[in-house]
């Protein structure tokens, strides 16, 4: 016998000597430590925004004592209720946005055929290659040669379609049968009734896995609102955050930033918790196909 394979047939055989149960344990055991450190940031600054002043640096996870103090100072040193109106409204107009016309170009893509068909989409999916970094300039000349600086038209316009929705969509749009859609146009249904009431429903888990990533990705958004935006009533809130930052310097400020942090991340949280299902249900789907 080969000494490789003995050596595989002896740590086979001690591997089945150990009982399935404990690898179950181990494996349980691994997952809850990645899981621990990972949520312990997140978790800490959560508790932080319940903390005083003095008791920053505490890395216990049970504030003592609690006060809610740091949430009604944070409202009346800054606008953040603007900021989160601001920063809402943008993340609900972009979904929206992407949610309609990635799916309309999605589906036209998928199941109609017509010349230059894969060359238009190759296009579109090679623009993800492109970094956002260097969009930003043409967007700036853009918004300021049509007058949109400083406004929530020229804030919104960049996203208000996505290449990688486009995808998502068409793969998802790929799998319905064809044959269905014919027969809802052989019964008289014209193509925006195929689209709205036979196609769309049917792929209401990527719709949700695009709605959440949409969100998330324009409650984050960053670089183009920092740079779009000059007046502090229209500030996003991680553009505002930055602002309300820079002026926290002692301990009381940091505790405002970490309730800052807070707020922020619970919409998100809401978002994912609503949509969760429907996510699971789109990543097994994809896996499928």
């Amino acid at each position: 016998m080969n000494p490789d394979q003995g050596r595989f047939s002896a740590y086979r055989t001690r591997r089945r000597s150990i009982p399935y149960g404990t690898w179950s344990l181990i494996g349980y055991l691994l997952l809850f430590g990645g899981v621990a450190v990972t949520l312990f940031p997140f978790l800490w600054m959560a508790v932080s925004s319940f903390k005083e002043p003095k008791d920053l640096f505490d890395l216990g996870l049970i504030p003592s004592p609690a006060t809610w103090t740091n949430y009604a100072d944070l409202f009346v040193k800054a606008p953040f209720g603007r900021w989160i109106a601001n920063t809402a409204a943008v993340a609900v107009v972009t979904t929206a946005s992407v949610l309609l016309f990635d799916t309309i170009v999605g589906y036209v893509l998928a199941k109609f055929s017509f010349p230059g068909r894969t060359v238009i989409f190759v296009f579109i999916i090679s623009t993800l290659m492109v970094p956002t970094e260097m969009l930003i300039v043409p967007w700036y000349l853009l918004a300021s040669k049509l007058g949109l600086s400083d406004t929530y038209t020229g804030l919104l316009l960049p996203g208000l379609i996505s290449a990688f929705g486009i995808f998502l969509m068409r793969q998802f749009m790929e799998s319905l049968p064809s044959e269905l859609l014919d027969a809802a146009r052989i019964d008289g249904l014209n193509e925006w009734r195929v689209f709205s009431s036979i196609a769309v429903p049917l792929v209401k888990p990527a719709l949700a896995t695009l709605a959440i990533l949409s969100f998330i990705s324009s409650w984050n958004q960053f670089i183009w609102p920092f740079i779009v935006l000059q007046t502090e009533n229209k500030y996003t809130l991680p553009v505002g955050m930055v602002f309300f930052s820079s002026e926290m310097k002692d301990n009381s400020g940091w505790i405002l930033i970490m309730t800052a942090a807070t707020v922020s991340v619970i919409p998100l949280i809401v978002v994912f918790l609503i949509f969760q299902k429907r996510i699971i249900q789109g990543i097994a789907l994809s896996g499928m196909k």
